[in-house]
């Protein structure tokens, strides 16, 4: 069942909290503007921050479709946008034959009809629904090459798809559009312009303890707190890859499987491969690093505690 979208920027944290969904009140802000003025909202930050889930959490807590596009290198038009059938096509030029029609006008305009378009999620994104217009996710932009980033200039200023031998198909109402970037390479300004903008940073400990609550509910509360005090430190120190919220979920729920309610130097050295995905950074943490960690986070949190 559709749901009217937010009023305000409060209204807009409490729809992402109604779908688990644990953010500051700078992203609920730009996202309240994305939605407020028809904007599409580029998302750029590191992996694993929380960047493609916020369509997701839009698309259940609004029930709108999810269109998504998952970008890689050499993507095209063809896989985002459209295609002609032409194994279709070709039966229909075969059957036309057969039967002795000759009208060659005639056929060609019947052979590049809706009937013979391929659908690709940009255009499917077009498309009207019952429920509202769709949540279209394009993601990991950064991996697509430069051309294609030009190519969507158009969808995203104008909400609309020129197909040469068809026309132009525009959407009744645009859908509602985020972009999400690892920042691998920097995105064309031409493209930024046409979305709002926020950078998606880690959460600090609070909010990290906050999202724990949320989707480890098993993880005890002590617990808890040392995974993200440990996460949170470990996001200080020059790895060649940092945890991500994901990787901090992934953590605390091995260690619940574990049976764990606090942490201790042997269970961090035979669990870090849930956290990080590096054998160099795996072997510079393991050992006598976990440990001057560990005792660090118990003695903070024994701090607060006795405050």
């Amino acid at each position: 069942m559709p749901h009217p979208l937010p009023h305000s920027v409060d209204e807009t944290q409490a729809l992402l909290q109604r779908g688990d969904y644990v953010a500051g009140r700078d992203l609920s802000t730009a996202l309240f503007l994305a939605l407020k003025l028809r904007r599409p909202l580029f998302l750029e930050g590191e992996a694993g921050v929380g960047k493609t889930e916020i369509a997701k959490v839009l698309s259940r807590t609004l029930g709108r479709r999810l269109v998504r596009l998952q970008c890689y290198e050499g993507l095209d038009v063809a896989a985002a946008v459209y295609e002609w059938n032409y194994a279709r096509q070709m039966m229909e030029i075969r059957l036309a034959e057969a039967a002795g029609d000759r009208d060659r006008t005639a056929l060609a305009a019947g052979l590049f009809s809706e009937r013979f378009l391929i659908k690709r999620p940009l255009l499917q994104a077009l498309e009207p629904d019952d429920n509202g217009p769709p949540v279209l996710l394009i993601d990991e932009l950064d991996r697509t090459d430069e051309p294609f980033e030009a190519y969507l200039l158009e969808i995203l200023s104008d909400f609309q798809v020129t197909i040469p031998e068809f026309g132009t198909i525009r959407a009744d109402e645009p859908p509602l559009v985020i972009l999400t970037s690892n920042r691998t390479r920097e995105i064309h300004d031409a493209l930024k312009r046409r979305c709002f903008y926020h950078w998606v940073d880690y959460p600090d400990a609070e909010r990290e303890r906050a999202i724990l609550r949320l989707k480890a509910p098993q993880a005890d509360e002590r617990l808890a707190a040392q995974v993200v005090g440990f996460v949170q430190r470990l996001r200080t120190m020059d790895l060649y890859k940092l945890p991500g919220v994901a990787e901090t979920l992934d953590w605390a729920q091995a260690l619940v499987e574990l049976n764990q309610l606090e942490l201790d130097a042997t269970t961090i050295n035979d669990t870090l491969g849930t956290l990080l995905k590096y054998q160099d950074d795996i072997a510079r943490i393991q050992g006598s690093e976990a440990a001057r960690l560990l005792a660090q986070v118990k003695t903070e949190l024994a701090a607060t505690t006795a405050r």
